[in-house]
């Protein structure tokens, strides 16, 4: 059961707070899909975008409720288009159960992710319950489980992983469980496609568990090539517990501490981490910060910050409930500099408003663009995703067709329109030379270069939104441009080339 099932079978009541959006210039919400159960609901993680230009995402529960699942159905991984007509493929036990984590697009065109429930092995835990899985979807909806956990004695695996997989240069899955493994705190982990499993990482091999202990977040990679990724708890004693830590990891599983959160720096950092053009990484804490923070009950609010590669950190802001609380999902570089988030309206699993989408710049000045009411969702657990129209797509957890969901409604699929202009993103980044990588946008019918920092790449064009292009030789790390038709579309962000 996720934090968000056990809060809603509560039955919470709802504090309003007064939580004011700053108006931003081009601003426009539209709410593209109400869940109702059948179709899914409580969708807890970002979206991607497809090959096809459509957006994918996970609901822990609906779907289905002819299974063991219950009434609430085992969730669903689904497809949205940008006019909102939906598509869902309906998870049984087996499969997974309860998807937490988003979807990870692969370079076969493929999606992969975990269920933190569900699967073939029971017994994590010391209970009788299962313990998630890996599995693939096809964009036609088809589902593969690859790997059960706890398929080895005391769960030695890993178990209930709630994090997006991320997809290494070598093709191989890597990602995070948020419980199991030698301590029982956590792993990191490799998969490859046809399911063969190796544990990277056991957490909390420390004194104090200094090194980590929970993963809640996927890991990005960096520059360098290293995953960075947070633990959810771990380090010395800290708001009656442990806050958390940041840590980078070999692809090889050698493992480094960057920093150790105490409170007022942040606690639970429970997203993942972005890396900015300036190298630095940006991330939020659930709670910590201001520890007088209204209602936060001595727990704070929850934080931004921005990290340098060898761990100094620094606090861009500091949440007081007016402008937000509890931000659960990491951050979105946006393709005009500045970050975007999201608030989840939650801190200590009690209910204080239906969340907000704010801005941040890379100093620290942050707007809130809008605040949730309910009836266009409540409650956004996960991050935003910038899809190459220029446009922020997201989801909330709960909101919408309120004789849904224990009557606090199934949640939302949202877009908020900033006037920014299209670009081209990538899948797989970084990688090597001579090795493909796939592009995403749109017009690309009819293209007629790619270059890579001006280096030109051979190319393929798959269909109007996808095309196929190969590191070429000479190549360095820069921006990636296409010159289609009607224009040139230019990256969001550099692609990497690694030695």
């Amino acid at each position: 059961m996720t934090r968000l099932s056990a809060w809603k079978m509560t039955g919470i009541v709802l504090l309003l707070c007064a939580a004011t959006a700053i108006a931003a210039p081009a601003q426009t919400f539209t709410t593209l899909l109400t869940f109702d159960g059948s179709n899914g609901n409580d969708s807890e993680s970002s979206l991607v975008q497809g090959v096809d230009g459509a957006f994918y995402g996970t609901t822990v529960a609906g779907g289905s409720s002819n299974n063991s699942c219950g009434e609430e159905g085992c969730g669903t991984a689904f497809r949205v288009t940008a006019t909102g007509q939906l598509l869902s493929s309906h998870f049984s036990p087996v499969q997974g159960e309860g998807l937490v984590a988003g979807l990870l697009l692969a370079a076969n065109g493929n999606f992969y992710g975990t269920a933190y429930d569900g699967g073939a092995n029971f017994g994590c835990d010391g209970s009788v319950v299962t313990c998630g899985t890996v599995f693939e979807v096809t964009p036609t909806g088809k589902i593969t489980t690859l790997y059960s956990f706890c398929a080895q004695t005391n769960c030695m695996d890993g178990d209930e992983p709630r994090a997006t997989l991320i997809e290494g240069p070598n093709g191989d899955f890597y990602g995070t469980s948020f419980q199991g493994g030698a301590s029982g705190a956590g792993t990191v982990f490799k998969i490859t496609a046809d399911g063969t499993f190796t544990t990277l990482y056991n957490f909390c091999q420390r004194k104090n568990c200094a090194d980590g202990s929970m993963p809640g977040a996927g890991l990005v990679q960096g520059t360098d090539g290293d995953f960075y990724g947070t633990t959810e708890w771990g380090g010395p004693a800290c708001m009656n517990n442990s806050c958390g830590t940041i840590f980078k990891i070999t692809p090889g599983g050698s493992l480094t501490t960057l920093h150790i959160f105490h409170g007022t720096d942040g606690w639970i950092p429970a997203g993942s981490l972005v890396q900015g053009p300036d190298g630095n990484f940006y991330g939020t804490t659930e709670d910590g910060g201001d520890l007088t923070c209204h209602g936060s009950r001595g727990g704070g609010c929850g934080t931004i910050f921005t990290m340098t590669p060898s761990g100094a950190l620094t606090t861009l802001h500091i949440f007081t409930l007016t402008d937000g609380v509890g931000p659960i999902a990491g951050l979105v570089l946006g393709t005009d500099g500045n970050l975007y988030g999201t608030t989840s309206g939650y801190d200590n699993g009690r209910k204080y408003s239906d969340g907000t989408i704010f801005q941040i710049t890379p100093q620290g000045v942050l707007t809130t663009l809008h605040t949730f009411n309910g009836t266009d969702g409540a409650n956004p657990w996960g991050g935003l995703l910038q899809a190459t129209n220029g446009i922020f797509y997201g989801a909330t957890i709960s909101g919408g067709n309120f004789h849904c969901g224990l009557l606090q409604g199934c949640g939302t699929v949202f877009s908020l329109d900033m006037g920014l202009g299209p670009f081209v993103s990538f899948v797989r980044n970084p990688t090597k030379v001579g090795q493909p990588f796939g592009v995403l946008g749109q017009g690309f019918t009819g293209t007629t270069s790619v270059s890579l920092n001006g280096t030109p790449a051979s190319f393929t064009v798959k269909s109007d939104t996808f095309l196929e292009a190969t590191v070429p030789t000479g190549a360095t790390t820069g921006y990636v441009t296409v010159t289609t038709l009607t224009g040139t579309l230019t990256s969001n962000v550099p692609f990497h080339v690694l030695p």
